[in-house]
């Protein structure tokens, strides 16, 4: 069997594809007529901005998110026994980095199949090259608990491992939270811990900037509804 499920990274916003996508990627995306994505749509106008030269008409799409029962995927890969080549596409930036593809690449690996991740753009790593921050020993937390009595806490023991493990701490948020989210955290960390800011990564109006937590209560960016990662460390 020489088909495999390929992993596509996907542009980060709607910034210029060319920039961030390799055209080899292309090539490949080409030889795939079955893609599994998170929303049908936003897939569909994905492949057209990445140069996919087939007729959209005729892909098959998988809906692999949140609402997905892992019942529903297990013939999913079905076309690779076909000799057929699947792709993964997450809706921005690197699958199954913040994404839940891994279901689908775990099962590949109980099949045997043979899995290609493709070089692209992924916010978190972008994140953190950039930040100044340890990259060697680093934990991404994903999204932070609403209640604002656990997020406390949960801040509370990340700082810890900042400062005794000089861990980074990494988190995301839905973009129309992103201006409470550092307000919170820079009342709430220790003054001089710092806080990494990144924004729109890859596209016109990047923004990238560390500081101080206290810092950042007199003079924040606007971030409502723009996609941002936000990093921790001493």
């Amino acid at each position: 069997m020489s088909a495999k499920l390929i992993l596509f990274p996907v542009p980060i916003g709607d910034g210029d594809p060319d920039l961030s996508i390799p055209a080899y990627n292309r090539e490949l995306l080409n030889t795939c007529r079955t893609f599994i994505v998170e929303d049908t749509r936003t897939a569909r106008r994905n492949l057209k901005r990445m140069g996919y030269t087939g007729l959209i008409d005729d892909v098959t799409f998988h809906e692999l998110n949140e609402h997905t029962r892992e019942t529903e995927i297990t013939h999913y890969l079905d076309p690779i026994a076909r000799d057929e080549n699947v792709g993964l596409m997450s809706e921005a930036g690197l699958p199954c980095i913040a994404d839940p593809g891994n279901l689908i690449t775990a099962m590949a690996h109980r099949q045997g199949i043979e899995i290609l991740p493709l070089v692209g753009p992924g916010s978190i790593f972008l994140a953190l090259m950039a930040s100044g921050f340890n990259g060697q020993n680093f934990a991404f937390n994903g999204y932070p608990p609403v209640d604002q009595n656990k997020f406390t806490a949960q801040l509370k023991i990340l700082e810890t491992k900042i400062y005794r493990d000089s861990q980074t701490q990494i988190f995301i948020e839905a973009p129309y939270r992103n201006d409470k989210l550092l307000a919170f955290m820079a009342k709430r960390l220790m003054p001089t811990t710092r806080i990494c800011v990144a924004c729109d990564l890859t596209l016109p109006t990047q923004f990238i900037r560390t500081r101080m937590a206290r810092l950042w209560l007199n003079d924040p960016p606007e971030l409502n509804r723009r996609p941002t990662i936000f990093l921790l460390y001493k």
